[in-house]
């Protein structure tokens, strides 16, 4: 055979493993956040920094978004999984905010709940302050209702 033809093979090889591992990835990403309004659904969620209140140790950090946790789960911290609680009635969990604490040494997820646009924002720029840096995973456009 032709290098050409090796060519085109490799090339269709790569377009089919590419599609394949989109169609997993967004089959595990929808999964994955149906998972977390199952959580949510079944146990409910606690506010214990409403909008408006300062962080307990860190009193000059004020909540712009109420933030809270997944009653009856537990989070890398050892207390429960950290929500964002936005101001879409009609939204679901929209995404999560993966973090890593220098203080802590540790990491964690903050899910994104019920947020508009402007409410992912104002939580991707709080827990990029200080020592503590994350990551915005969205929820595929579609998945949620």
């Amino acid at each position: 055979m032709s290098k050409g033809i090796y060519s085109k093979i490799a090339q269709m090889l790569r377009c089919s493993i590419g599609i394949f591992t989109t169609t997993i990835m967004t089959n595990n990403n929808e999964a994955f956040f149906e998972t977390l309004e199952q959580l949510i659904r079944e146990h409910g969620i606690t506010i214990d920094r409403p909008k408006g209140s300062a962080h307990p140790r860190f009193p000059d950090l004020i909540y712009p978004i109420n933030y809270g946790y997944i009653n009856n789960t537990q989070s890398q911290d050892g207390d429960g999984i950290d929500v964002f609680l936005g101001d879409d009635e009609s939204a679901e969990v929209v995404g999560i905010i993966c973090t890593v604490d220098t203080v802590k040494r540790d990491s964690e997820v903050k899910v994104l709940y019920k947020c508009t646009e402007e409410n992912i924002q104002t939580a991707v720029r709080i827990m990029n302050n200080g020592p503590m840096r994350g990551i915005l995973v969205r929820r595929l456009s579609g998945s949620n209702s």
